[in-house]
């Protein structure tokens, strides 16, 4: 039996200021990474977009470095059709800088605000390309975590969506741990408790290989 082919997205983007300064977010990439390396455990065939992250490559998986919200969407696009699942783990920027200066900015030469612009969101940019494929989200939230998490899912037409509460401490962004809901389209949610990010990776894979096998 062939394996499985899984597109994962993993990490923050950098939306460049001028040629040093760029606004991004506090991902570090460590749950796109663990969803991969769990996915190459299981005998998947694995490529992982990435943003700018300190981590290592998983054994066995195919990566793609990207920097941009732009790049990772141009790569997503590349190879949706490849993927019979897809899992955007990533933490895209929403805007980016309208100016991208060539020089270094002067503090005494800068006005103090800077004109933004609406990124390209990545799952919409795709949507119309799903044919099939098992598309799982993930969702950051402070507020209303599940509704919210609903209400993204059902926009964006996905299978599951991951949601986490950013503002736990010790759980999420910059750390090994997580505290997830797994929501599907169908069926009861499921809260899961504090535990590793390659655990989380293990209940989401078998939410996805539970599906595929009723396919």
């Amino acid at each position: 039996m062939k394996p499985v082919r899984l597109l994962v997205t993993a990490g923050p983007t950098r939306e460049p200021i001028d040629v040093v300064r760029f606004l991004s977010n506090r991902s570090t990439g460590k749950m796109g990474f663990a969803l991969a390396a769990e996915a190459g455990h299981r005998g998947f065939d694995v490529r992982l977009i990435a943003g700018p992250v300190a981590l290592p490559t998983p054994g066995g998986v195919e990566r793609i470095d990207v920097t941009t919200a732009g790049q990772m969407c141009e790569a997503v696009e590349a190879h949706i059709d490849w993927c019979e699942v897809l899992i955007m783990t990533a933490a895209v920027a929403d805007w980016r800088p309208v100016v991208v200066h060539a020089r270094k900015l002067k503090k005494r030469d800068t006005a103090p605000v800077l004109e933004l612009e609406r990124t390209q969101d990545i799952l919409d940019r795709v949507r119309h390309r799903k044919e099939g494929r098992f598309v799982v989200g993930f969702a950051a939230e402070s507020d209303n975590m599940v509704e919210e998490a609903k209400r993204k899912r059902d926009a964006k037409d996905l299978d599951l969506i991951v949601a986490n509460d950013i503002t736990e401490a010790d759980a999420g962004f910059e750390s090994d741990m997580n505290r997830v809901v797994l929501i599907p389209r169908e069926g009861p949610l499921e809260t899961l408790p504090l535990m590793s990010k390659r655990d989380v990776a293990r209940h989401i894979l078998n939410r996805v290989e539970h599906a595929l096998r009723r396919v």
